[in-house]
């Protein structure tokens, strides 16, 4: 399968459970794993019982496996001071100014989160040498949609960027030297050097999540869960970012047989309920649903982990990538 696995859905469905039990699966298998969080909730140091922070750290306790949490507001202000640190190396001194507070607006601008976001995942994958298989833990559905739509909207988003650019220049030596002289300007305009970079980097970005990342979403045995779930395959499929498979998390456990008090009467029709709504996913949802993972009793971390891994039919052996 593919070394890039990302696990989605709604919030509070149970994902960082999930994609922690599937790294641990495939640690368990001899394959080198990272998990990473993009969710801000950033619940797999809750899950390990392990601070995990912004560069990969070993599990304690299993070989093989390694975390890192992204912090969202710490990569909105990485990002935006590397546009600082660029933009001020290509103006006037009396437009730093300018630039910085436009910047210091823009960290509470919709899309910021996103960007950043995208950019740190991004990098992730392109180091991803020493690991044959990364788990991303991701933030909800619709937070998630955008983040994976970005590489088609941003790469035609940064040509037109450079056409425009390129039409400046053309008209500014045509002013300053005439259609007779050598083009000086447009070979080595920073602007167009750093337009570039951004559109190569979306191009890998939608590359790799088309040809070497696989998705997985869980769901709840909700009606709001289900059509949440319904909404986020059509979506992706739209995209070009086909969900592999589905994963039902928290359902009721079954009473005893031999209960029939009010309490095992209420868990028989609320797993009815449930069976009727996972009736509905395996016959109307295109992906197959490839785990039942019951709510457990108590936190799911060590040994209820391992417990949760063993039910989750994805597959753990990964191909090299062939795009990154």
């Amino acid at each position: 399968m593919e070394p890039f696995v990302f696990f989605g859905g709604k919030g509070g469905v149970g994902k960082t459970t999930v994609s922690c039990a599937y790294a641990r699966k495939c640690a368990d298998a001899g394959v080198e794993t990272l998990v990473v969080s993009t969710d801000p909730a950033h619940s797999v140091s809750d899950v390990f019982d392990q601070q995990f922070g912004d560069s990969p750290e070993p599990v304690a306790g299993i070989d093989g496996l390694s975390a890192l949490e992204i912090d969202p507001d710490d990569e909105v202000t990485a990002h935006l001071d590397e546009i600082r640190t660029r933009l001020s190396d290509q103006v006037s001194a009396s437009m730093v100014n300018e630039i910085n507070k436009q910047l210091e607006m823009a960290h509470q601008t919709p899309g910021a989160y996103e960007s950043a976001l995208f950019d740190r995942f991004v990098d992730v994958m392109r180091d991803s040498d020493p690991y044959d298989r990364i788990v991303f833990d991701t933030a909800p559905t619709g937070s998630t949609l955008r983040l994976l739509g970005l590489p088609e909207f941003l790469e035609s988003w940064v040509e037109r960027l450079m056409y425009k650019r390129r039409q400046s220049i053309d008209l500014f030596e045509k002013a300053a030297i005439g259609n007779n002289e050598p083009r000086r300007v447009m070979d080595g305009d920073p602007v167009l050097q750093r337009l570039q970079e951004r559109k190569e980097f979306f191009e890998f970005a939608g590359g790799a999540l088309r040809e070497d990342a696989a998705f997985f979403l869980v769901l709840n045995p909700d009606q709001l869960s289900v059509n949440e779930t319904e909404r986020a395959i059509a979506d992706m499929n739209q995209q070009d970012l086909g969900v592999r498979g589905l994963i039902a998390n928290k359902l009721t456990p079954a009473p005893d047989d031999d209960e029939d008090g009010r309490g095992a009467r209420y868990l028989r029709d609320r797993i009815e309920t449930e069976q009727q709504r996972l009736d509905h996913v395996r016959g109307s949802l295109s992906p197959p649903l490839l785990a039942e993972i019951e709510t457990r009793t108590r936190e799911v971390k060590g040994d209820l982990l391992g417990a949760v891994a063993e039910e989750l039919a994805v597959p753990v052996d990964a191909e090299e990538p062939t795009f990154v």
